[in-house]
């Protein structure tokens, strides 16, 4: 049973492709957010032709971006959305609750400082865990 699960998260770190090694013997897609943060503020303009201002920039940006996490989001079977303590995570939130809204099973990865900041979150989702390495053992426990 091959499983599409949609990586939401911060953008800056390696998490993703230690997930990715770590599942590789596992048969899942991985999808996720576009990871270039030049390409995704640049692809309104880059489609659309110059905006006139930052503001018009940034929703032509944010119109296209939030096409491509929805499709994608309503493809995957699963989410699996990771808050760190060292960015802010607006995008994270916003994928996590859209999963929700969405109705796909979604494991939350969350640093225990960011216990109190995420509580209504985690208790919406199906899992919350503190590592990578939890969010792998379920993935290896879907399997069994």
């Amino acid at each position: 049973m091959q499983l599409v699960v949609y990586l939401a998260g911060e953008i800056h770190s390696n998490w993703r492709d230690e997930l990715k090694e770590q599942a590789k013997h596992l048969p899942l897609t991985f999808v996720g957010p576009m990871l270039d943060h030049d390409r995704s503020d640049q692809i309104g303009e880059e489609i659309l032709g110059t905006q006139p201002s930052s503001i018009f920039k940034d929703d032509a940006a944010s119109n296209i971006n939030n096409l491509r996490t929805e499709l994608l989001l309503r493809k995957a079977d699963l989410v699996i959305a990771l808050f760190g303590s060292k960015y802010k995570q607006w995008n994270t939130a916003m994928d996590a609750s859209t999963a929700l809204t969405l109705q796909k099973p979604l494991i939350l990865i969350r640093p225990e400082e960011l216990h109190h900041p995420l509580k209504e979150l985690s208790n919406k989702a199906n899992v919350t865990v503190e590592t990578v390495e939890q969010a792998i053992k379920i993935l290896n426990y879907i399997y069994e």
